[in-house]
């Protein structure tokens, strides 16, 4: 297992209070939500598998506009979620039951299909997934913004927060505390942006931070190209240190993830796309932000704010000015 540890400007001249908070809203946001998503997840799949196999068997009942919205997409633009969910969304034994040939009237199984077109719009529908995570096949605008603050799991979450905190401190000790979360916001639109273009028409939910971060990631490449990444390789229960420069390890890290997106697409469970839409678009808009001229003034503001604070604030109040620790 290989890990980054540090890097070599990881000490700032302000604590990253930007950052911690961003941390401090993910990690409330998962545990706020979690469970409730692991719940409704095991109730939805049952409810979607179950539609697909009823309206693929019977074509002819009638659905509800939602329902026949999700069978649409997922059969026409998402083939590989509908045979998962066919093959092993639904209880030990309902597979068969469902695929056996069904000697139900026409009124009987029309009364099914709208017992589960009613559970969709109950449970589907109104789900965290469904209405906070990145659909590609049923997005609307605000779910851009609410799927980065949603994980999957513990590992989900603290591998995104310790790329965030690596990442982001450095960048908001040199943009400030207003251009550094509008960048990083924006980094996690166009990394889902770019999910869903790729993605078009999956109707599985996308969630977590890493598009935003991987915009984060672009950014320190362009800023702090020559900074020495201190990474740790795990190898035979023995731990492993050595130091890569950014210029390096960030383009080989965005060549994995196009390989794995070309290659693997969205069987691998990870959002590469997403990665890779984040990563050039931190990129493109760091070197925009520095040929602009805005990012030296960014500098001079937090470099002013940041001697004034070590110079006035804190030597009045009694207090040292002590550099914020690794």
């Amino acid at each position: 297992m290989l890990l980054p540890i540090g890097h070599d400007n990881l000490r700032g001249r302000r604590w990253p209070w930007v950052t911690v908070v961003l941390i401090a809203i993910n990690a409330a946001v998962f545990l706020a939500t979690y469970s409730t998503i692991d719940t409704q997840l095991e109730e939805t799949t049952q409810v979607e598998s179950r539609l697909l196999i009823l309206a693929k068997a019977h074509p002819e009942l009638k659905m509800t506009q939602d329902a026949q919205a999700f069978v649409q997409n997922v059969e026409e633009k998402d083939p590989e979620f509908a045979a998962e969910l066919s093959s092993g969304g639904h209880a030990e034994g309902d597979s068969e039951n469902a695929r056996a040939p069904r000697r139900d009237s026409p009124s009987e199984l029309q009364s099914q299909m709208d017992t589960l077109c009613q559970q969709f719009s109950d449970e589907v529908v109104p789900s965290i997934l469904w209405t906070y995570g990145n659909v590609p096949g049923a997005s609307h605008l605000l779910s851009y913004l609410t799927s980065m603050f949603l994980h999957a799991g513990w590992l989900h979450l603290i591998g995104n927060m310790w790329f965030l905190w690596l990442a982001g401190t450095i960048l908001e000790d040199t943009w400030g505390r207003l251009i550094y979360p509008a960048f990083y916001l924006l980094s996690g639109v166009a990394a889902d942006v770019v999910h869903g273009v790729v993605n078009s028409g999956s109707m599985v939910p996308s969630l977590g931070a890493s598009g935003a971060i991987a915009g984060l990631m672009g950014a320190f490449l362009v800023r702090f190209p020559k900074t020495k990444i201190r990474m740790m390789w795990l190898f035979l229960f023995k731990a492993y240190k050595f130091n890569v420069p950014a210029f390096t390890l960030l383009p080989l890290w965005l060549g994995m993830e196009f390989f794995s997106g070309v290659w693997y697409g969205a069987t691998s469970g990870v959002a590469h796309w997403a990665h890779i839409g984040g990563f050039v678009a931190g990129v493109l808009a760091a070197l925009a932000f520095r040929a602009s001229g805005l990012e030296q003034k960014a500098e001079q503001a937090v470099t002013a704010k940041a001697e004034w604070w070590r110079t006035t604030a804190l030597p009045s109040s009694g207090r040292p000015a002590p550099p914020w620790p690794r």
